[in-house]
C-alpha cells in the first residue's frame, strides 16, 4: 500500500498583513485558520503569534498558544500542532527561549516540539536588502542547547519537528540519531531558500544532495521554500514522487496572487491526488511519524 502524503500548514510565520491580508494573527483568527487547514487537508499545523520573531529577551508567551489551540483541540483531540521559538535572542539560556514549547508539550498539546538543530544568518533576500524584522546577528543554537531540545522532547514524550536550514543542521540530527538519542516520532523539514537567501535553492539536484544524506536513516522527512511556491516551483512534486511529505502556507509563500491558506492546501492536495496519493489524515500522520 502506498502510504500517505502528510501535508503541513504553516499558516503565518512573520508574514505581515500588508503583503497579505489573509494572514491571522489574533488567536481567534488562528484558530480558524487552523480548523479551516485540517478540514482542507493538514495534518499538521504550525503557527506563530503576533509577536516579534528576533525578541531581544528571548521569550515567547505560551499564552496565545493556548488560546488558539483550546479550540482547535476540542475538535481535534489528536491534532499535530507545534509553535515557533524567539530566534534572535543573544546569551539568552535556551530554557528560557524554548520554555513556551516545553509548556505546551508538559500540557500534552499538539503533540510536537520544534528543535532547530544548528546556526545560520536569516533575513538577508534575494533582492539584496536585510529585511527590516531580522536580526543583528546569526540565528544560533549551540550544541548544548540542541541537545537540551531533544532531551526534554524525548522525557516530554513529544515528537520534534526538526528544521533544516543547512545541509550542516541534517548532519548534526543524523549524529543524534545515530547515537540513539533521537527522540521517537521526529520528523526532518528541509526548509528551501526562496527570496530567503539562506541554505539550498529549491532544485532537485538539491533535494537529491539532502536524500544522500538523508535516506540510510529511515526518518519522515517533508520540503517547504521559504519566500516560494513549494507547489508551483515544482519541488513539492519531486519531493513527493521520492516518498516525502509537503508543508504549505502563508509563513512560506511568496508569488504572484494573494491566497488564504486553504487555498495553498487545496493547491497541495490536487497535486497529490494527481500523483495518485493521498493527504494523510491526522491518525495517518501520527502512524507514519510513530507519534501515539
Amino acid at each position: 500500500m502506498v502510504e500517505p502524503v502528510i501535508l503541513e500548514l504553516a499558516v503565518n510565520g512573520a508574514t505581515p498583513r500588508h503583503r497579505n491580508r489573509h494572514v491571522p494573527r489574533t488567536p481567534d483568527e488562528i484558530t480558524e485558520a487552523v480548523l479551516t487547514g485540517i478540514e482542507s487537508g493538514a495534518s499538521i499545523v504550525h503557527n506563530h503569534n503576533d509577536e516579534p520573531m528576533f525578541t531581544a529577551d528571548g521569550v515567547h508567551a505560551v499564552e496565545p498558544y493556548l488560546a488558539a489551540w483550546r479550540p482547535v483541540l476540542e475538535r481535534h483531540p489528536d491534532a499535530l500542532l507545534y509553535p515557533t521559538m524567539a530566534a534572535g535572542a543573544r546569551g539568552i539560556p535556551v530554557a528560557r527561549r524554548w520554555a513556551h514549547v516545553e509548556e505546551l508539550a508538559r500540557r500534552g498539546m499538539g503533540g510536537m516540539t520544534l528543535v532547530d538543530p544548528g546556526s545560520v544568518n536569516l533575513g538577508l533576500t534575494s533582492a539584496g536588502a536585510v529585511a527590516a524584522d531580522a536580526a543583528a546577528g546569526p540565528y544560533a543554537n549551540p550544541l548544548a542547547d540542541v541537545e537540551y531540545m531533544f532531551a526534554r522532547s524525548g522525557e516530554l514524550g513529544a515528537a520534534p519537528s526538526i528544521s533544516v536550514f543547512e545541509p550542516g543542521f541534517l548532519r548534526t540530527t543524523l549524529a543524534w540519531q545515530r547515537s540513539g538519542r533521537l527522540p521517537p516520532g521526529a520528523m526532518v523539514k528541509l526548509y528551501f531558500g526562496g527570496e530567503l537567501e539562506f541554505g539550498l535553492r529549491p532544485t532537485v539536484t538539491a533535494l537529491e544532495a539532502y536524500l544522500e544524506l538523508l535516506e540510510p536513516s529511515g526518518l519522515p522527512w517533508s520540503v517547504a521554500v521559504l519566500g516560494g511556491d513549494v507547489v508551483a516551483c515544482g519541488l513539492a512534486e519531486h519531493a513527493i514522487r521520492r516518498g516525502g511529505h509537503v508543508r504549505v502556507g502563508l509563513e512560506d509563500y511568496a508569488g504572484p496572487d494573494e491566497p488564504a491558506n486553504a487555498e495553498l492546501v487545496r493547491g497541495a492536495v490536487g497535486l497529490v491526488e494527481r500523483l495518485g496519493r493521498t493527504p494523510a489524515s491526522i491518525a495517518e500522520a501520527r502512524a507514519i511519524l510513530g507519534v501515539p
